[in-house]
């Protein structure tokens, strides 16, 4: 997947197309994603807090979309946590990354199972190399025909 369809792919969601969020990088096992400051700030001028939930959340499905066969398998985000660390200001980022060995550790349980479970764990970094939130989500990954 090449960072146009990654593109594509988000804003297919018109909740994140109006967001202005924009996948920067995408191979697979990897992805860096950006949330800009506008529209995104708060009454306080700083990213309001759905905006950075929203950046922490949407790299699952490009992850996902970028590393594993989507014509066998789709993705499930099953619970989320986050933690606000401090006023995020400016353009937010976060790279999400998984490894050759868990990718292949889940297709087969995936292939096996019907379904494999998976965690990642964010952080969202401010124009100043400062993490403002760290993430938490579980994702889940099924076969079709499996829900």
């Amino acid at each position: 997947m090449d960072t146009a369809t990654a593109n594509g792919l988000v804003q297919g969601i018109a909740f994140v197309e109006r967001s202005g969020l924009e996948v920067l990088e995408v191979e697979p096992g990897r992805c860096v994603l950006r949330m800009p400051a506008e529209p995104n700030v708060n009454h306080f001028g700083t990213m309001y807090a759905g905006a950075l939930y929203t950046l922490g959340e949407v790299p699952g499905g490009v992850l996902f979309f970028a590393t594993f066969d989507a014509e066998r398998f789709f993705p499930l985000v099953k619970e989320s946590t986050i933690r606000y660390r401090r006023p995020g200001r400016g353009a937010i980022t976060v790279e999400a990354t998984i490894s050759a060995d868990d990718v292949e550790r889940l297709t087969a349980e995936a292939t096996e199972h019907g379904k494999a479970s998976f965690d990642l764990t964010l952080e969202l970094v401010d124009e100043q190399g400062e993490v403002v939130a760290i993430m938490t989500s579980a994702y889940q990954m099924r076969t079709h025909g499996s829900v």
